[in-house]
C-alpha cells in the first residue's frame, strides 16, 4: 500500500485509476482498506477543488416534494396558509426562521440549504410574435 497525498490533478487522476483497480476487492482485505483510504483522500481533494454549490432553497423544496410525490399543497401548515405558500414558492416572500425550522423538521431538507438567500431563477420568455418574426427571417434567407 503506497498511499500519498493528492496535491494536483495528476495525483488526482492516478488516485481515480487506483480506485478502479481496487473496486472489486474483498471486504476486510488490505486492498479494501487501501480503497477506503484512497477514496477519503479523493473526497477531500474534490471538496477543496470541485466544490458544489448548494441548491436554491425553493428548488430544494420543490425537489423534495417531487420525491415524496406531493405538490405545494403539502406545504400548507408547514409554511403557512395557501397564500403564504404561494408567495414563498413564487419568490415574493423570503423563508422565515420558523418556516426553515418546520421545513427542516417535516421534510428533512438540510437547514444550510434553506437559510441561503433565494436566488431569482430567470425564465426566458419568447413571445409568439417574436417566434413568427424569426421564422420569417429564416425562411426569407433560405
Amino acid at each position: 500500500m503506497d498511499i500519498k497525498p493528492i496535491r494536483d490533478e495528476r495525483d488526482y487522476r492516478r488516485a481515480l485509476r487506483r480506485v478502479e483497480e481496487l473496486w472489486d476487492s474483498q471486504e476486510g482485505s488490505a486492498e479494501s482498506d487501501e480503497l477506503d483510504v484512497v477514496t477519503t483522500l479523493i473526497e477531500a481533494y474534490e471538496r477543496e477543488h470541485y466544490p458544489i454549490d448548494l441548491p436554491n432553497p425553493i428548488e430544494a423544496i420543490k425537489f423534495r416534494l417531487e420525491q415524496k410525490g406531493k405538490d405545494s399543497r403539502a406545504l400548507i401548515g408547514i409554511i403557512g396558509q395557501r397564500t403564504r405558500v404561494y408567495e414563498v414558492m413564487r419568490g415574493k416572500r423570503p423563508l422565515s426562521l420558523n418556516m426553515i425550522r418546520r421545513l427542516h423538521k417535516k421534510l428533512d431538507i438540510p437547514a444550510e440549504v434553506l437559510i441561503q438567500p433565494t436566488r431569482k431563477i430567470r425564465k426566458v420568455r419568447v413571445h409568439a410574435h417574436e417566434t413568427k418574426r424569426r421564422r420569417r427571417a429564416v425562411q426569407s434567407s433560405a
